[in-house]
């Protein structure tokens, strides 16, 4: 995908254009010393420097919070039974509550760089058939037995040529889906939805969770289609479907320039479940809007976050919670944004390419 500028940020504000709310009280202390991570360094900062934090409807977030605290490490566990009675809190007492009980840090690569790139991701709803035929012709497939005994496993174009590959997958199918785009956008994605037609007629949507991979390389297939002297390359994945049916003869290379293939196991999902996303890295549910993937170099899953970035997609400044990771999430300040589920949630995502800053909100 072909960069975009990275918009500039404001300086933060002065100590004398703070909110009267953050600049009285409990943030006139001295700053604690610089935490170093592994790929990163946190730098103490005043709550006034997180830009729009006196805005942002945090009890929009606190059910990430309750999230991560069905989950959480031995840094957060104890202000969970404080997360929880303030969950009906109003977002002044809230903000209040972690103004007084967390201390923000700036996220820093180790040499001192601040801004990175946020990216998006979403959970794919998609039509799909139990059994091949009438256009459903393209697999899902549960991971194969003993996958982790061969690394790498099969590649894309093996699976799809070599008989002892497909006869390690026989049987392993979980639906079929009509266009092999759609297959490749939730190998993306890594987790999606299906509104599944069953043998008995019933229509019912499950979810497809990430269950693991054939350890080969990712390779994005938007840079193939820009080798190829390929110009337009977004929406994705409208563009590449259009390139697709314009190029029947193509699809193929097209879909085998990314070795990786993802399996997926099946989840029922209910009416609790349907309002969150699949889950993450930290092992609880992504929550639409307020649920990042990190680089677990940079900080450990779980940790609440203040996030700012603009471009595109718009401006956001807003608390998320590192609960997730992906292959392409490395480096400090970098992030990727779960926007939700389906269509609307994809169009947002596609959009998101812009520069980044991070703050993580570590208890005092």
């Amino acid at each position: 995908m072909r960069q975009r500028p990275l918009p500039t940020f404001p300086a933060p504000p002065s100590a004398s254009t703070q909110p009267a709310s953050i600049s009285r009280g409990e943030d006139n202390g001295p700053l604690p010393p610089v935490i170093m991570q592994a790929k990163s360094r946190w730098v103490p900062v005043r709550w006034a420097e997180l830009p729009g934090f006196e805005d942002d409807a945090l009890f929009e977030a606190w059910n990430a919070w309750l999230k991560s605290c069905e989950r959480p490490g031995a840094t957060f566990a104890p202000l969970c039974a404080d997360a929880r009675r303030l969950s009906i809190a109003s977002s002044d007492e809230q903000r209040a509550w972690m103004v007084s009980r967390l201390q923000p840090y700036r996220v820093e690569s180790l040499q001192g760089v601040t801004e990175g790139l946020l990216t998006s991701y979403f959970e794919p709803l998609l039509k799909a058939s139990r059994y091949s035929g009438n256009g459903y012709e393209v697999p899902l497939y549960k991971a194969p037995a003993g996958l982790g005994s061969r690394k790498p496993w099969y590649s894309r174009q093996e699976i799809d040529t070599l008989p002892e590959a497909r006869d390690a997958l026989r049987g392993r199918e979980i639906a079929y889906l009509s266009d092999p785009i759609d297959v490749l956008v939730l190998h993306i994605q890594g987790s999606g939805r299906l509104s599944i037609a069953e043998p008995n007629g019933q229509q019912r949507v499950v979810r497809v969770a990430f269950a693991g991979t054939n350890d080969q390389p990712y390779r994005s297939v938007n840079q193939w289609l820009l080798s190829q002297g390929v110009t337009k390359i977004n929406p994705w994945p409208d563009a590449t479907k259009a390139w697709a049916a314009q190029n029947p003869q193509r699809v193929q290379q097209l879909l085998w320039s990314n070795p990786r293939y993802v399996f997926f196991r099946e989840e029922p999902l209910s009416d609790l479940d349907a309002a969150f996303g699949p889950k993450g890295a930290q092992g609880v549910p992504l929550t639409p809007g307020r649920s990042i993937a990190v680089d677990p170099g940079s900080m450990p899953y779980g940790t609440p976050v203040w996030l700012a970035s603009r471009g595109m997609a718009g401006k956001l400044q807003k608390l998320v919670f590192a609960q997730d990771t992906g292959s392409a999430i490395v480096g400090a300040v970098r992030a990727d944004y779960f926007a939700g589920t389906g269509p609307e949630a994809g169009e947002f995502a596609a959009k998101v390419n812009q520069s980044l800053r991070l703050w993580v909100l570590w208890p005092k």
